[in-house]
């Protein structure tokens, strides 16, 4: 751990061959070894204070209440818990007919999707339309998007029903399964809203982004295989949610098929794919398919009623209940037999309609140019699930479809929220009778068109040509939601994401590094040509904490890493090996940016200090230290010595305090690789060593 000025010979300059020779250059200049520093001492509780707020409170919530008066803390705190008091001082009627007139385009579109994605969360369609009025009342005041519309959802709606219908049939026993469908959104309602309260948001990152297209584009698949049942006119249907016996199911109820139900049921599915095809190819036409669910519930329910007595082969939904939404707080199921299956569907649709609500929702704010609060979303999101289990409502979030609709249609506030629930509140109490005599097949085509989106295969093929381990995820995930079951395909794929960070963790990958010619940094001899081996040294950086995980690990394949040297070098009569450098912090650059200007351009130098950062050894525990005095005194062994580059500050301190800086030397330990390499190579000239 040197420090001064020695005078050493410039060791920048290496040939054009695979070794860079100690006396490259000709000319000597001044290097200045700098001390490697304690951070500054702290004490245990200063320290997870620290770490604490680092985990939980990244962006620094009490911040703005910093210098404030308590009138003006008192409002910045309703303002955190109540977004409406953010934006509400400000409202104004042009505003107002901004959201009035996207409120009433997504109740267009929210009202039929309600009542199909009721029927496939196997609910009383009436209950999809109560779960359209509540929640997005409470999500108006407490949430912090402007654009987001809350309502039902196919993902989730798959997912409850069929988690609930393998063990409680939901035409045998309609009472449990209504009951366990209110307690499941009780707790995934509590679910999230713990998490945004106890800022434990990250627990949602375990579902990866290939972990989700996988999942979705098969539940997507589960989901349009479904509405079979409702486009052929199939009575007796299978309640399984696997590929083999739905398809099972389709061909053999072959003699219930209807030709009346099939005819309609395409033709109105070719007009919701045309009219959406239209609305993505011209964004400013979102009318047409916003508005097109809702007209042809219209359409198909007149054609029903005018040819009612000519032919009964075509199913309708019947008989829905007028009025507001009835209490259901006395429904909720909090002891029996069936309490752990309603704990864990709730806690898997609440993760899954959390994910997809925050990133629907943070979707179309980064459009906007605004920030959605994560933690705020949490709280929301759970409050209006848990009122809702309270008030006859099911699991809901934030819907990808009616959302786009809502950002098209020129929303400029969550009072959208509010215009979409009192046209469902003027629908409940006026127009159900309506609905009477609305034919199944236009609810399943509703639904296809919805999920059909769902499939992202452009997605897929990018995780193929990038990562193909993250493609063999997202397939583990469509794969295991097609042909197992919905759950436990989620859970697969959340496994094989689990596993892959088990094998990062525990087999981190080791880069040996050479030097650049004309500089002072020092990068992958495998992935920089330029950069050439150092006679004498080995230098070697590990892109992962040293923890017990992996300790050993690490340990055995630097000392391979140290004979695979020592076998090239006497292949290439090369010069002997005498020093391992473990650059612990991957910033061998950053005291030479002067150097690096000359022939990188700044995209390189951003990848140069993001790579860095990548290889930082983060932190180290007992079982690391111990194998770090294992390596040194196995090379010892072999008359090599080992150096440290830089390590951070917490693992510094922690080797100093177990003693293994002092067991290093005073030149077994230095800021970077250059200064390394210039004052050992000194060193061992002045010894005569080279």
């Amino acid at each position: 751990m040197g420090h001064g000025t020695n005078r050493v010979e410039d060791m920048a300059s290496p040939n054009n061959g695979n070794t860079a020779p100690v006396t490259a250059n000709a000319r000597e200049t001044i290097v200045e070894i700098h001390s490697v520093c304690l951070p500054p001492k702290k004490t245990t509780f200063q320290k997870l204070k620290k770490r604490f707020g680092d985990v939980f409170f990244p962006d620094d919530p009490l911040e703005r209440f910093r210098n404030q008066t308590w009138r003006n803390k008192v409002i910045l705190g309703l303002q955190s818990l109540f977004p409406i008091f953010t934006w509400g001082s400000q409202y104004d009627l042009k505003l107002l007919r901004s959201d009035v007139v996207s409120g009433l385009t997504i109740a267009s579109l929210a009202i039929p999707q309600g009542i199909s994605y009721a029927k496939l969360a196997n609910l009383p369609p009436i209950v999809g339309l109560y779960s359209s009025f509540v929640p997005p009342l409470i999500y108006s005041v407490l949430g912090s998007s402007k654009h987001l519309a809350v309502g039902p959802v196919s993902i989730a709606s798959l997912v409850m029903g069929s988690m609930l219908s393998e063990s409680v049939s939901p035409t045998q026993d309609s009472i449990l399964y209504l009951k366990l469908a209110f307690t499941s959104t009780f707790f995934a309602g509590l679910f999230q809203a713990s998490l945004g309260l106890l800022r434990l948001g990250f627990v949602i990152d375990f579902l990866s982004k290939a972990t989700l297209i996988g999942f979705t584009a098969g539940a997507a698949v589960i989901v349009s295989l479904q509405q079979l049942k409702g486009l052929l006119g199939i009575v007796h249907f299978t309640g399984k949610m696997q590929f083999i016996p739905v398809m099972s199911s389709v061909f053999s109820h072959r003699s219930e098929w209807s030709w009346e139900t099939i005819l309609m049921g395409l033709g109105f599915l070719a007009i919701l794919l045309t009219t959406r095809h239209i609305s993505m190819r011209k964004p400013k036409l979102f009318w047409i398919s916003a508005a097109s669910p809702l007209v042809s519930v219209v359409i198909s329910t007149l054609l029903v009623f005018l040819i009612r007595n000519k032919t009964h082969a075509i199913s309708f939904i019947g008989h829905l209940p007028k009025g507001l939404n009835p209490p259901s707080s006395n429904m909720l199921y909090f002891s029996g037999t069936h309490l752990a299956l309603a704990i864990k569907t709730g806690i898997i649709t609440g993760i899954l309609s959390l994910t997809e609500g925050i990133a629907v929702g943070r979707t179309f704010a980064s459009l906007k140019n605004y920030q959605v609060n994560g933690n705020k979303e949490m709280v929301a999101i759970g409050f209006m699930n848990m009122a809702g289990s309270c008030t006859s409502c099911y699991v809901t979030t934030g819907s990808f479809s009616r959302s786009a609709v809502n950002y098209n249609a020129g929303a400029k506030t969550a009072v959208s929220n509010i215009v979409m629930a009192s046209a469902v509140l003027v629908t409940l109490l006026f127009l159900m009778p309506l609905f009477y005599y609305t034919p199944n097949l236009i609810l399943a085509a509703i639904i296809l068109t919805a999920v059909i989106g769902l499939i992202d295969y452009q997605a897929a093929y990018k995780l193929w040509k990038v990562d193909k381990f993250d493609f063999f995820t997202c397939m583990c995930s469509f794969f295991g939601v097609l042909l197992v079951s919905v759950p436990l395909g989620l859970a697969i794929a959340v496994g094989v994401s689990v596993l892959k960070i088990l094998l990062h963790v525990t087999r981190p990958n080791t880069v040996e590094f050479g030097n650049i010619q004309g500089t002072q940094i020092y990068q992958s001899v495998k992935r920089y040509r330029e950069a050439s081996r150092i006679p004498g040294f080995l230098i070697l950086a590990v892109e992962s904490p040293i923890y017990f995980a992996n300790s050993t690990y690490l340990q055995e394949r630097i000392l391979r890493w140290t004979r695979e040297e020592e076998t090239r070098i006497k292949e290439n009569s090369g010069s002997t090996l005498k020093c391992i450098i473990l650059d612990m912090t991957g910033n061998y650059f950053c005291s030479h940016l002067s150097h690096v200007h000359e022939f990188l351009d700044s995209s390189s130098l951003l990848m140069f200090f993001f790579f860095g950062i990548v290889l930082a050894v983060s932190s180290i525990d007992t079982s690391g230290i111990e194998a770090v005095f294992e390596l040194r005194r196995r090379l010892e062994k072999q008359s090599l010595q080992l150096v440290l580059v830089n390590p951070v500050g917490s693992v510094m301190e922690k080797l100093h305090k177990s003693k293994i800086i002092e067991s290093l030397g005073l030149s077994g330990l230095y800021l970077t690789v250059g200064e390394a390499v210039a004052d050992l190579s000194s060193t061992w000239k002045a010894h005569g060593q080279i």
